[in-house]
């Protein structure tokens, strides 16, 4: 019986396909379990990105366009990968609530699900509400992340977290814009040491 070998590049696309297919379930499960009239905010970025930027809940732009990330804060983000070296299609971003207002079992449930499909290296957790959300989640070998901006943890023995300040919070006011810096530029270093597939 022969062995056939099969190229990482096939097998990466196998696992891409994979999480596509898994995130439009995903999207359609939201969909149906959002009320009548409410707009649900579907992710952004690569299904299968190393870096998972998560905010807790979608803006007013965001409820518009029904995306993630859309607005403000996606353009200020953008901006600090590109000052960072940060390639954007190695990130994946999303909000702990995908329409507002859902219940919180729900919405742990759907997040639940996405850090399954994408197995990100690096939880970007912004924000109080969000670091509270990401803790009750209680995902498999998760340790609680502590409220230290700019510092890496270890949330699971794979996935390494980040926590920075609300980036909605942060784009008024210069302080506010400085204090957010400060911490997410820890994200440089790590892309830096991040070993190559």
């Amino acid at each position: 019986m022969a062995v056939r070998f099969v190229p990482t590049d096939e097998i990466y696309e196998k696992y891409l396909e994979k999480a596509i297919a898994e995130l439009n379930e995903l999207g359609h499960d939201v969909a149906h379990a959002a009320p009548a009239g409410a707009v649900p905010v579907v992710p952004t970025g690569h299904p299968l990105g190393d870096i998972f930027l998560l905010k807790h809940s979608p803006k007013t732009a965001e409820m518009q366009e029904g995306v993630a990330f859309y607005g403000r804060a996606g353009d200020a983000l953008l901006k600090s990968l590109q000052r960072l070296r940060i390639d954007p299609m190695e990130v994946y971003g999303t909000n702990c609530l995908k329409y507002g207002g859902e219940p919180v079992e729900e919405a742990q449930a759907f997040l639940f699900r996405e850090l399954h499909i994408v197995q990100p290296k690096l939880v970007v957790v912004m924000g109080d509400d969000a670091l509270a959300f990401l803790n009750a989640l209680r995902f498999p070998l998760s340790q609680p992340l502590e409220a230290t901006l700019g510092e890496l943890q270890q949330l699971t023995p794979t996935v390494q977290a980040l926590v920075v300040p609300d980036i909605d919070a942060s784009l008024d006011e210069q302080a506010a814009k400085t204090r957010f810096w400060r911490a997410f530029k820890a994200l440089g270093p790590w892309w830096t040491e991040l070993p190559p597939y």
